[in-house]
């Protein structure tokens, strides 16, 4: 097994789940372009405890674990559905949880969902200054999809995949990758 780590992190509270679906799309386009291992949560994974929790110590063991292996992960591929023009209020307590330095540097693709394309600013004007906090290295490319973009729970646009291409290719020349560019999907 790979000793590296692609990570996906879904701001879904809902199963079954376009996000998660369009996160581990990406997430696992990343791991085999740079042979890494994959994983993708959604932060109905983090239990109970995190709705509670003020500070990391507060959440329990399991929690915690997921905790760390974000940090720990070498990309992160971060996604939330759009509610009423932003991320999920659990996705962001979520990350408030972090150490602002727990992030720097690390380079993280952009990822959100919603209903149609009045939302797509929110990679731009939700996501990338969270990120932009951390003093992650988000990459130029982040990716919206509107429900149109999708068939029976998985991503069906062309376009779409193109420019998840495009954030993939950039985040493995961020991480040292030397494979060219490729927009086919």
């Amino acid at each position: 097994m790979s000793a590296k780590l692609v990570l996906g992190v879904s701001g879904n509270i809902t199963r079954p789940s376009k996000t998660k679906a369009f996160v581990e799309h990406i997430v696992g386009q990343v791991a085999v372009r740079i042979d890494a291992a994959s994983v993708t949560f959604d932060i109905q994974d983090l239990g109970l405890s995190l709705g509670q929790a003020r500070r990391l110590g507060e959440l329990d063991p399991a929690a915690r674990n997921l905790v760390e292996r974000v940090v720990a992960a070498d990309v992160l591929v971060v996604g939330s559905p759009t509610y009423k023009g932003s991320y999920t209020g659990l996705f962001k307590h979520f990350f408030d949880l972090l150490d602002p330095s727990a992030l720097r540097g690390k380079p993280v693709i952009l990822a959100a969902t919603g209903g149609g394309e009045r939302h797509s600013l929110i990679v731009e004007h939700q996501l990338r200054p969270l990120f932009g906090f951390f003093e992650a290295l988000t990459m130029p490319t982040a990716i919206y999809a509107s429900d149109r973009d999708f068939a029976d729970g998985a991503l069906a646009s062309d376009a779409i995949r193109a420019r998840a291409q495009q954030a993939v290719a950039e985040a493995c020349r961020a991480i040292g990758g030397t494979e060219s560019v490729s927009l086919a999907a």
